[in-house]
């Protein structure tokens, strides 16, 4: 019998909205010379976040961890077409297309991160530059996907998606949920960011 279950972590949730935050405030002022500052703040807290999804996807809780969101180009493929059929089978953490995003998101972000730092350097070649100038342009696209494959899933499933990042619970069988939610840590990340960007627009 399903029931109300806890399936993302306080950590994930948090990353996840301050990686919105970052990405979306950092295009907005990428082209502003007085917003100089917070872009390259935003951009530290983007690359800052990554590593710790990426140690996280190693050392968190279960739908946070990499291994349950690897499947085979097949599996994504399958998954695609019986998303278009209506008959797409309902996964209670990320779905094999979702899983695609992001990958996507950790790739293009770690780009965008290391080519912004290296955009701080004197002398740097056009090709940095474009790299930079590309992969933000694909990562939007990622996005605007990521998006619509919310959407398509919210109503396939007839579950909203979006308030679940933001509750962590979704309706499952009671055994598929996690147990902990690390609570604790999700705040530290919290109190750490918000001193980084208070010290550095001071």
């Amino acid at each position: 019998m399903s029931k109300r279950i806890l399936v993302w972590d306080v950590p994930t949730r948090v990353f996840h909205w301050l990686l919105v935050t970052s990405f979306v405030g950092a295009y907005l002022t990428a082209e502003s010379e007085r917003n100089r500052d917070i872009h390259v703040m935003l951009g530290y807290t983007l690359l800052g976040l990554i590593v710790f999804r990426l140690l996280w996807g190693f050392f968190g809780t279960r739908y946070a961890q990499f291994k349950s969101f690897l499947f085979k180009p097949g599996e994504v493929v399958a998954y695609l077409l019986s998303l278009v059929k209506g008959k797409a089978t309902h996964y209670v953490g990320h779905n094999p297309a979702g899983s695609v995003s992001v990958w996507l998101l950790l790739s293009l972000g770690i780009s965008l991160g290391v080519t912004g730092v290296m955009l701080l350097q004197e002398d740097v070649g056009d090709s940095v530059v474009n790299i930079h100038a590309v992969a933000t342009k694909i990562m939007l696209a990622v996005v605007f996907l990521h998006l619509c494959g919310v959407l398509v899933s919210s109503v396939l499933h007839r579950e909203n998606l979006v308030r679940s990042m933001v509750t962590g619970f979704k309706t499952a069988e009671p055994d598929e949920g996690i147990r902990r939610s690390y609570a604790w840590l999700g705040a530290i990340m919290l109190l750490v960011v918000a001193a980084y960007w208070f010290v550095s627009t001071r």
